[in-house]
């Protein structure tokens, strides 16, 4: 299930390329973005999406925790979703840069079409439902890979660095409105409703793929051989390739302490991320239920869009760097206030404040952008987004863990405070990164 806002993976903006005689770029605009096809084709398909996957984690959430009434299996279930990162992501995102983008895609959304068909068949037990979720998600790194791969050819210069923004306002636009509206729809539809609703998501999104994009091949693509033989040869090769080119990308991560200073920004959402695991039971906490439940889960993605207009629209480029730990400090800043027991209005304007707060992922995206080789791009993307559905797994499973003895607004705060030590030190990392990294950044 796609939950990225992409979770915000490393597709952020790009770096706008020189203009003519030295004069600073032109600033691209929506207007330009949208004009392109295929970024519509890829914004669009994504979004479905995302509606779709809200309704279904909703549906998920509520359906554990009233079976079970445990904080621990409830965040089990919603951190099924990011796990697979930590073994299908640094291989098979590898794949983005072996073959064609858009066929990756296709087949990625087509296969999890029919697994969120299998799950929302009656009388599924709630074990093989957690099964063919774990299934469905490994075919999301691939997916995300292809897609972030893609984008910068879709959209060269400052209009890639619009692009993103365009796609995380409007993705967590869509998360809000599905989280919001999801706790509603579960009750109309039922859970089995929803997941049915995803799946057509996903086969609506391939359709979108496969007819608007291009087929985006790779420098060194590989071609599949006609006879078995030659496939089962080819699949070897590939297996073995992959796994020297993700060793590959994570000494890239190792040896270079500007590319990874900024990975560890967008891991950083380990922290923040902790309330959605909680939301059943923090709902519970606050005396609601599933209206509940969906407006805990929207408030951070409705903050978001907030700030990722902010940051892209009325904010220079250098100043959006200077902002990212300041940005990143406050996002988790804002969570260790709960602490201090806010009921449900104050809970979500925290969650809106943290959510606005996250939007330093988008220079911190661009600056990431700019510092990786090309040719490495798809690997580098995919191994980000690897360990940011891993930590957020795991983030995720540890909360629920201790929220089985310890009061869930006391987990979030105390996540929010470690969250903040890690974000002072991530920024005083980054002030300290090398030149050429910071200087490509600017643009």
């Amino acid at each position: 299930m796609v939950t990225d806002g992409d979770r915000v993976a490393a597709e952020g903006g790009g770096t706008p390329a020189p203009a003519p005689g030295g004069a600073a770029p032109a600033r691209a605009t929506f207007r330009d973005v949208l004009a392109v096809r295929e970024f519509r084709a890829l914004w669009g398909a994504h979004l479905l999406s995302v509606l779709g996957d809200q309704l279904a984690l909703v549906a998920l959430a509520v359906l554990v925790f009233e079976r079970t009434g445990s904080p621990l299996l409830t965040a089990a279930a919603y951190a099924v979703s990011y796990l697979p990162w930590a073994v299908a992501g640094p291989l098979l995102s590898g794949l983005a840069d072996r073959v064609p983008r858009r066929s990756l895609m296709v087949a990625a959304d087509l296969v999890r079409a029919v697994l969120l068909l299998l799950m929302a068949l009656p009388g599924v037990p709630l074990q093989v439902l957690l099964l063919l979720l774990l299934l469905a998600e490994l075919c999301a790194p691939p997916f995300a890979a292809a897609r972030a791969a893609a984008l910068p050819d879709v959209l060269p210069g400052d209009r890639y660095v619009v692009g993103s923004a365009v796609t995380t306002v409007t993705t967590q636009v869509a998360q809000a409105a599905g989280f919001a509206l999801g706790g509603l729809l579960v009750a109309v539809l039922g859970a089995r409703g929803a997941l049915a609703l995803d799946a057509v998501t996903f086969l609506a999104s391939a359709a979108l793929v496969r007819l608007l994009v291009g087929e985006h091949r790779p420098p060194r693509a590989a071609s599949l051989r006609a006879d078995a033989a030659g496939t089962a040869a080819w699949l070897r090769a590939e297996a073995r390739g992959l796994v020297a080119s993700s060793r590959e990308g994570l000494a890239l991560l190792a040896h270079r302490r500007d590319l990874l200073t900024l990975a560890g920004l967008g891991w950083l959402c380990a922290f923040y991320v902790v309330p959605e695991g909680l939301a059943a039971p923090w709902a519970d906490a606050l005396g609601g239920g599933e209206r509940e439940v969906g407006l805990l889960l929207a408030a951070a993605p409705a903050g978001s869009v907030v700030g990722a207009l902010v940051l892209s629209r009325l904010v220079d480029p250098p100043r959006r760097l200077a902002l990212m730990g300041p940005l990143a400090v406050l996002g988790c800043a804002a969570l260790a206030l709960s602490l201090l027991r806010p009921g449900l209005v104050g809970s979500l304007a925290l969650l809106a404040v943290s959510g606005a707060a996250a939007a330093y992922q988008l220079p911190a995206n661009a600056a990431f952008v700019a510092a990786v080789p090309p040719e490495s791009r798809g690997q580098a993307f995919g191994l980000v987004q690897s360990g940011i559905n891993v930590v957020q797994g795991a983030a995720i499973l540890l909360a629920g863990a201790v929220a089985q003895a310890v009061d869930v607004l006391v987990v979030v705060g105390t996540a929010g405070l470690l969250g903040c030590v890690a974000a002072l030190l991530l920024w005083r990392a980054w002030l300290g990164a090398p030149a050429p990294a910071r200087v490509l950044a600017d643009g």
